[in-house]
């Protein structure tokens, strides 16, 4: 009789995995706040959130009572002409908390699309007003996701080497880490003109770029720049929302407010797809018109799904109760007093925190880049040790849910410890 991951390897193809030289996956059956525990009885700390989408833990039972409410209710609907009650009230409930400017909500089903549809709205803006715009400018390195405008307005990578002939071009400029400020304002101004429809950054932290951080007043001074050529600014939270940067969006750092928003990921603390791209009234009002070419067009089977937007209040409960408060700042002291303990090692090197996210290079000599074979290294290593943490390269980071215990935060500490050690003594 096959085993479960034998039975997945015949039929399954996993995301970002070479399925010809992969291990066979990890069978998890069961989650419960922090920990996963798979089928062989390991138990493992769950350091990253499950690809960063999971902020109060596995299985909550809140969030579960509420979509199984909902599932006895209604579980789908078509949202063309349609409406129901939790998408009514997310929508209510989301604007309040984002920058003041934001007005309208357009449900998507993930981080890609809620991207795809900001690009969306943002070329039509100007199309519907008889100026069409063509181009972007983004960060370089940037990641915004894996559907073809997405990928468009992200850096250019080994990931995105096959489809370069099918994107659009985009411009780039160098993110506005400390020492390169000057250098990227200087760049952006040289970009812009009337033909830039839209700047798009993740605020803050470029995930997937290899957690690359910068200071909210470089970015004021982007936006500031990009605004004053008429461009709109779309701000990609799907990583950084809810409460991951220390403040409940990344965006509330800054004087300057995006015309547009991308928000998924813990949307719904983890629990189901769901994406968001919220949009200012002056947007919205350009596509209002007696004709119908003025619409936009996009919409997705799923859109607004009732159960996930279930999920996405239930989980917003907890994010904006005291208790979620006190622990994004417990673990933003934990992870402050780590940082300074990494910056001893001699294998560390560019340790840097925002809030709940703590990452750091590993310095051993080979190139940086995704394909740096201490990767898989240190994935293995930790993950041995019942630590679950999937670096970007030699870029290693811990951005756990919520609800880690102290205790937990510090075997995971610990195994990155041991992992230092070992890489010193090579």
């Amino acid at each position: 009789m096959l085993s479960l991951p034998q039975r997945d390897k015949a039929v399954i193809w996993h995301p970002f995995t070479q399925m010809q030289t992969a291990p066979l996956p990890i069978p998890i059956v069961r989650g419960e706040g922090p920990l996963l525990f798979a089928e062989d009885g390991r138990t493992f700390i769950d350091a990253i959130s499950s690809w960063w989408v999971n902020l109060h833990g596995h299985a909550h039972p809140y969030i579960a009572e509420k979509v199984s409410e909902q599932l006895r209710t209604l579980e789908h609907v078509i949202f063309a002409g349609f409406t129901h009650r939790p998408a009514v009230e997310l929508a209510e409930r989301l604007l309040p908390i984002l920058p003041g400017n934001q007005a309208k909500v357009f449900y998507s089903d993930n981080g890609s699309t809620a991207v795809e549809v900001a690009l969306k709205m943002a070329f039509q803006y100007w199309h519907n007003l008889g100026r069409p715009r063509t181009r972007v400018i983004a960060l370089e390195d940037a990641y915004h996701g894996d559907t073809f405008g997405a990928m468009a307005v992200g850096g250019r990578s080994p990931f995105t080497e096959p489809f370069v002939p099918f994107l659009f071009d985009v411009d780039y400029i160098p993110a506005p880490v400390p020492g390169r400020e000057s250098e990227s304002l200087e760049k952006l101004r040289a970009l812009l003109d009337e033909n830039v429809a839209a700047f798009i950054a993740e605020p803050l932290v470029q995930g997937a770029g290899g957690m690359v951080m910068y200071e909210p007043e470089a970015l004021d001074a982007l936006i500031r720049e990009a605004r004053s050529a008429g461009a709109l600014i779309i701000a990609d939270e799907v990583m950084t929302g809810f409460g991951r940067t220390g403040r409940l969006f990344a965006s509330h750092y800054l004087t300057e407010k995006p015309d547009l928003m991308c928000l998924s990921k813990g949307l719904t603390g983890g629990t189901m797809a769901l994406g968001v791209t919220t949009c200012t009234s002056v947007i919205y009002e350009a596509f209002l018109s007696e004709s119908k070419f003025k619409t936009l067009f996009h919409g997705h089977s799923f859109t607004a799904n009732p159960l996930a937007c279930a999920a996405a209040l239930a989980s917003l409960d907890l994010t904006l109760s005291e208790e979620t408060g006190a622990n994004i700042r417990r673990i933003s002291d934990r992870h402050a007093a780590f940082a300074d303990a990494l910056r001893q090692s001699p294998v560390v090197r560019n340790v840097r925190q925002r809030g709940t996210i703590l990452a750091f290079d590993l310095h051993t000599g080979e190139l940086t880049s995704y394909f740096n074979n201490i990767r898989d290294v240190a994935y293995q290593f930790l993950l041995d040790r019942g630590i679950l943490m999937r670096p970007l390269g030699n870029v290693l980071y811990i951005l756990p849910p919520y609800c880690i215990t102290d205790t937990q935060l510090a075997e995971v500490y610990g195994g990155v410890r041991e992992l230092l050690k070992v890489i010193t003594q090579r």
